[in-house]
């Protein structure tokens, strides 16, 4: 599915690239939620998957514009701009919030996954057995993946290059966050330092795995949506719904790790009530800010949705 658009339709598709870096950012939040949420989740997966040998064949029949018309390259260059300025800019404020302020970050993002839920599933118009059931898969197997210990393993070229494959799937999967796969595979810290210190070498290795994922799980996601469109929306309906154990913004850490900065990484953390968090840590939980910001997480996956509902400039 294209869309054609103006300029100030490139714009937006590009803010919304914004959103979805710095949502990203955060291990726990999928840039795929966003996508979802703003209306160009489908167009998405239908441009990536025109990024095939089709469009090599149609290059050397009808040349470049033809060619960049066939993958809808103004949007993909508008949408990704918008990821890659984010995730060098904006991620930074995001990943300053999560060190310093990590409730009131933790508060939003539950209330914003918590509204994409109601997002997704609203769009289910019969509920039966099997899409009840596939909705609870979804559920469980996201919660579980939140359950897992981070590993540590040795950073090489060919271990960026697979986790930039496995992260970048979950990254446009709606309730899985690429950055929390990252985390998993014991490579969110090396990356951010990559991205900090823009280390070329890791970067173009990384993106490299990302193409390769990108243009391999979007065929599948596509099939999904074309020929099983309610089972795919309760199963990401359901992923969102068990990404929310990760979100939960008031947390005892169980287990941690010393990085090379010498700084306290969390590895396995038990979600505890607000009350409980002021007892264990002797600081205050914020609850009342906390749920402020849920409220306003859920008033901008409505915005968000109002924007994606809207025409496309023509």
């Amino acid at each position: 599915m294209k869309t054609s658009r103006t300029k100030s339709g490139y714009v937006s598709v590009a803010a919304k690239g914004i959103l979805m870096g710095a949502a990203d950012a955060v291990p726990g939040v999928s840039g795929g939620t966003i996508a979802f949420m703003t209306g160009i989740y489908e167009e998405l997966l239908f441009s990536l998957r025109q990024c095939s040998t089709s469009a090599v064949r149609v290059l050397f029949q009808s040349g470049i514009k033809a060619t960049w018309q066939h993958i809808n390259g103004g949007f993909l260059l508008a949408l990704f701009s918008g990821i890659i300025l984010s995730i060098l800019t904006l991620s930074r404020v995001v990943l300053y919030l999560l060190d310093n302020h990590p409730i009131l970050l933790w508060s939003f993002f539950f209330g914003l996954i918590l509204a994409a839920v109601w997002s997704v599933i609203r769009h289910i118009e019969k509920w039966e057995i099997g899409v009840i059931a596939t909705f609870l898969i979804g559920t469980v197997g996201a919660f579980f993946i939140t359950t897992i210990s981070p590993t540590t393993i040795e950073t090489s070229p060919l271990i960026v290059f697979l986790s930039g494959m496995i992260a970048i799937c979950a990254m446009i999967l709606p309730g899985i966050s690429g950055s929390f796969i990252l985390l998993l595979l014991g490579m969110y810290a090396p990356m951010l330092l990559a991205v900090k210190e823009l280390q070329f070498t890791t970067l173009c290795i990384f993106a490299g795995g990302c193409i390769v994922g990108l243009l391999s799980f979007s065929h599948v996601l596509t099939w999904m949506f074309k020929h099983y469109k309610t089972m795919t929306l309760a199963l990401l309906g359901g992923f969102m719904l068990g990404s929310l154990n990760k979100v939960w913004p008031w947390k005892q850490t169980i287990e941690s790790v010393i990085d090379r900065h010498g700084k306290e990484v969390p590895l396995l953390q038990n979600n505890i009530l607000p009350h409980t968090f002021e007892t264990l840590h002797t600081q205050p939980a914020y609850m009342w800010y906390a749920i402020i910001l849920m409220i306003f997480g859920i008033i901008m996956v409505i915005a968000l949705e109002k924007i994606g509902t809207k025409p496309a400039d023509h």
